[in-house]
């Protein structure tokens, strides 16, 4: 295990100083990357769930400045490369969520009983055990059915507008093969290109700071289920866990609860402004954390801090990205965003069925749990919604349901 605190001065050699400025350009590019390849599921997540442009945008940038401001704050203090993001997941599961009765200030009351039960997890142990009770199958199956309906839309988007879709795909597919890390901000880049070859941007007002917009949240009960449960789950899942395990595979012993108060606390009382989800990051913390950063481990917190301060700089654009994502070509920004979850897409289903069929019985427990996880994928893929209630809560509850069932006792009688 890798040691990131010790008593003994390191040795410094004249060979350390070229690391001098890599702790820093690591965080940059953990930040830029991060940012580039999912603020359009951010955005489309947003507007779904019935955000404006400007609440979007608003939501945008405050959701920026206080991850930059987590990552800055916990890593500084703790000298451990902590960084935050909001959730992916959870924003790609309101894109393909239907709009709360309540409109949007349905969705802000949601998004703050998620980030309330986020807080509590830090504070009660045992809700954090309770939720790594779920069957990690049906939990990965729950988030791959959300993203399927994601992950297609780059190729709807083709048959409607071939000639706008090809090119922004055709570069994703040249940086998978040379750079993958920039596939999808290269892709960007060129649906920008080909958003002003169509005189999209023509006419177009850029505005410089977001309007700041309060929207009083609105009890709405189903909302809660249909959001805020799934939200917090997906969040805490295949966000803060998997965060953790990151962080602890590079050595790194980080105490969850006041990152997890920060995120959860913090997504309370800015849900108002647009923040869906606040959480310890996996991508970024797998580019900050690692040695690319720095060979001396107790020297990479300063590339958590360089990717706080990277996002509160990139925060600063989100009124000019959020006006430009309104004016490209209808498809574009679903075709970004649906093939920037690509990865995280064949992970979660990897996750799902990983369990399999083990010898071949058809009866064994690792059947029972493929099979649920296909119901959970299915159910959560479907888009159902009943009673209000979302095609993610559904699914969970109908994977489960499907264990619990085929894992009850037999009660053998006599024979007759």
């Amino acid at each position: 295990m890798l040691t990131v605190m010790s008593s003994e001065r390191p040795v410094t050699s004249p060979a350390d100083t070229r690391y001098g400025s890599a702790p820093v350009v690591a965080g940059m590019v953990s930040a830029i990357v991060g940012f580039t390849s999912s603020f359009a599921v951010l955005l489309t997540g947003l507007t779904a769930v019935g955000a404006s442009t400007q609440q979007a945008a608003a939501g945008l940038f405050w959701t920026s400045l206080l991850m930059g401001a987590g990552c800055v704050l916990f890593s500084w203090r703790r000298r451990q490369p902590i960084t935050m993001a909001w959730s992916t997941p959870g924003a790609a599961l309101l894109a393909g969520a239907a709009a709360p009765q309540l409109g949007w200030a349905g969705a802000v009351f949601a998004f703050a009983v998620a980030g309330l039960l986020i807080a509590a997890t830090g504070l009660i142990g045992p809700l954090g055990s309770l939720v790594a009770k779920i069957p990690a199958p049906i939990a990965n199956a729950m988030l791959a059915g959300v993203l399927l309906t994601l992950c297609v839309a780059p190729a709807r988007a083709f048959m409607e507008s071939p000639a706008v879709i090809a090119p922004v795909a055709i570069t994703w597919l040249l940086m998978q093969r040379f750079s993958p890390r920039w596939a999808v901000p290269a892709a960007l880049a060129m649906a920008v290109l080909v958003s002003i070859a169509s005189g999209s941007f023509h006419d177009l007002r850029l505005p410089l700071l977001p309007e700041f917009s309060w929207q009083m949240p609105r009890l709405d009960v189903a909302a809660v289920l249909s959001l805020a449960l799934p939200l917090y789950l997906v969040t805490m899942t295949s966000q803060n866990i998997t965060g953790l395990a990151v962080m602890n595979s590079f050595g790194y012993r980080v105490k969850p609860r006041g990152p997890l108060l920060y995120t959860g606390l913090a997504t309370t009382v800015a849900a108002p402004l647009g923040v869906c989800m606040l959480n310890l990051s996996a991508i970024a913390a797998a580019l900050a954390a690692g040695p690319e950063a720095h060979p001396d481990p107790r020297k990479r917190w300063v590339a958590g801090v360089s990717t706080g301060v990277t996002y509160l700089a990139m925060g600063l654009f989100a009124p000019l990205i959020a006006a430009l994502a309104v004016r490209t070509p209808a498809g574009i920004l679903e075709s970004i965003a649906g093939l920037a979850l690509l990865a995280s897409f064949g992970g979660a289903v990897a996750g799902a069925l990983g369990a399999g069929i083990q010898g071949g019985d058809h009866a064994s427990p690792d059947a029972h749990t493929r099979t649920a996880a296909i119901l959970t994928l299915v159910v959560a893929a479907s888009g159902i919604h009943f009673f209000g209630i979302g095609a993610a809560l559904w699914s969970l509850m109908a994977g489960i349901a499907y264990l619990a069932v085929l894992r009850m006792p037999r009660r053998h009688g006599k024979a007759a």
